[in-house]
């Protein structure tokens, strides 16, 4: 009898689930159905960003002892920008940025020693920058699930720093930066589709492949320091929609 009454009791929780599951799926509404047909559509975004440099010392540094240690520092600043998405495929999209602003400050922290005095101090450096980056990356989507998708992205870019000191004169406090770089770029995110608009959250990562540091001997801060390449973390909120099939 409790053999029977189990297995009345796990029919009727597996009935119970296939309608409520039955239900539910009846019960999302799909939003922007037609979406994946769009050959193309615009985006708004905003998002934050922490930036260094990734450096390596010169010679000049290991025979020096004035300066006993640089490093650079993390440092958060926002970034927005206009962006284009090109579908070329269900699964891979072409996505362009005509503009797309990325304020950033880049911290140096050196300790070092003044000769005769055997007191370390530290000294802090900032090197602000405002870019004009313009990348072009490739996005490989999943399939949809209901009003949800995953997707990856991997691409390069090209760097533009409108706020680039290079060509100032010298200065004992001053890193000089040149204004372009290259790089590459990954990253991961996640669109979610509302009914007027598609919100997709995402994290990527840049590496800068070009040596921005524009060395002068001259300058005691910058002769110790051979090569800077930028490293990016960029979390964003695209705000996607609209277009033409």
């Amino acid at each position: 009898m409790q053999h029977i009454y189990r297995n009345k009791i796990i029919l009727l929780s597996i009935g119970i689930c296939m309608m409520l599951s039955t239900k539910a799926q009846h019960a999302i509404e799909l939003n922007l159905p037609d979406q994946d047909e769009k050959k193309y559509y615009f985006g708004i975004v905003l998002g934050y960003n922490t930036s260094h440099y990734n450096i390596t010392h010169h010679p000049y540094f290991l025979d020096r002892d004035t300066i006993q240690s640089v490093n650079s520092q993390n440092s958060g600043r926002i970034h927005l920008g206009i962006m284009g998405n090109w579908q070329i495929s269900r699964r891979f999209d072409l996505r362009f940025y005509p503009l797309n602003l990325i304020f950033s400050e880049k911290k140096f922290v050196y300790t070092q020693r003044l000769p005769g005095d055997a007191t370390i101090t530290t000294e802090n450096q900032g090197v602000e920058s405002i870019v004009m980056s313009f990348p072009l990356q490739v996005r490989l989507k999943s399939d949809r699930i209901n009003n949800f998708r995953v997707y990856t992205l991997a691409g390069v870019k090209y760097d533009f720093d409108l706020a680039s000191n290079s060509g100032a004169s010298n200065a004992d406090n001053m890193m000089k930066v040149n204004k372009t770089d290259y790089g590459i770029e990954g990253g991961i995110g996640f669109q979610f589709f509302f009914p007027y608009f598609i919100l997709s959250p995402e994290i990527k990562f840049s590496y800068g492949l070009t040596n921005v540091h524009n060395r002068d001997a001259s300058l005691r801060y910058s002769n110790v320091i051979d090569k800077m390449n930028s490293r990016m973390v960029m979390f964003s909120l695209h705000f996607e929609g609209g277009g033409n099939k």
